[in-house]
């Protein structure tokens, strides 16, 4: 049989997920998960599987790409075929088809054929990333601030934290509106089911630092994506309290180890998820397409 490329209808994106979910386990790569579909879904559960893309032979899923944007597709390999050098081949030349498959820039953590065929091709290496794991067969201690998992009538203080931490300016009125409405899409879709939005207080009962953890089931390597520390509340710890707080989270959830992946350039967060007991497992790089 020929291998297909499809793009999944919301109702077809289960194979996708579970295939991902399968795809995870400890000492592996941290490629697409099945958390990044899910906070993905901000935009939308229709949006979310218009992004997907699904390689499959006779009914199996090869391969998956999420295309985060217009310059980024985002990959995952079965480890069972990420040395064929059939789909690799397919792989590549699907990706290196501008404005079919792939973006500017590929992410293909663990693919190592994948990654040398695209190089042969004149991709080049991008900046650096460092992933990072923790392993959750102990009890993660206290991070020492009242955490709450946060429901949608509480949306709002999750979004404002977020806001805050990864864009800086006013969150005016038409900004919360689109916010707690994306927040409201993605926990009422079917990618939610697996994950947590906690929220960090200080003694003051400000929320001061938010994350997101997505499970992939018990056993196998949960997400921490994303994690940010309002603006006004940086430089007391809460990076490292809620970097506690989603690992004992993903515990709480039967994960087997925490995993995420940050800029080697971000010294804030590089050094966050150090003193939260994450351990670096390497850097890795993204490919960007070359001038033709």
């Amino acid at each position: 049989m020929s291998i297909i490329l499809s793009t999944p209808s919301v109702d077809e994106v289960s194979p996708a997920v579970n295939a991902l979910k399968g795809w995870q386990y400890d000492g592996g790569p941290l490629h697409l998960h099945s958390g990044d579909l899910g906070w993905h879904s901000l935009h939308g559960a229709e949006a979310t599987a218009a992004a997907i893309r699904m390689w499959s032979r006779d009914g199996e899923v090869l391969a998956i790409g999420l295309l985060d944007g217009p310059e980024l597709v985002r990959m995952a390999v079965a480890p069972d075929w990420r040395d064929d050098e059939a789909l690799a081949r397919r792989l590549a030349a699907d990706l290196d088809e501008p404005g079919a498959s792939g973006g500017a820039t590929v992410e293909a953590r663990g693919a190592g054929l994948l990654t040398q065929l695209l190089l042969k091709r004149g991709w080049e290496r991008d900046e650096p990333w460092t992933t990072f794991h923790r392993s959750l067969s102990d009890p993660v201690q206290d991070c020492g601030l009242r955490v709450e998992t946060i429901e949608p009538d509480r949306a709002e203080v999750w979004v404002a934290v977020h806001w805050s931490a990864f864009r800086g300016s006013p969150f005016t009125d038409a900004d919360r509106h689109r916010m707690v409405g994306g927040w409201l899409a993605m926990a009422g879709g079917p990618f939610y089911g697996d994950a947590r939005c906690l929220a960090a207080f200080d003694q003051n009962g400000d929320a001061v630092a938010v994350a997101a953890v997505w499970s992939a089931g018990p056993g196998r390597p949960g997400l921490l994506e994303p994690m940010g520390v309002h603006r006004s509340h940086r430089g007391h710890g809460y990076g490292t309290a809620i970097t506690l707080a989603a690992a004992a989270a993903l515990r709480d959830m039967g994960s087997s180890s925490a995993s995420v992946c940050v800029e080697s350039s971000n010294v804030g967060a590089v050094a966050t998820y150090a003193s939260a007991g994450f351990t670096p497992s390497g850097e890795v790089t993204d490919l960007r397409r070359g001038s033709r």
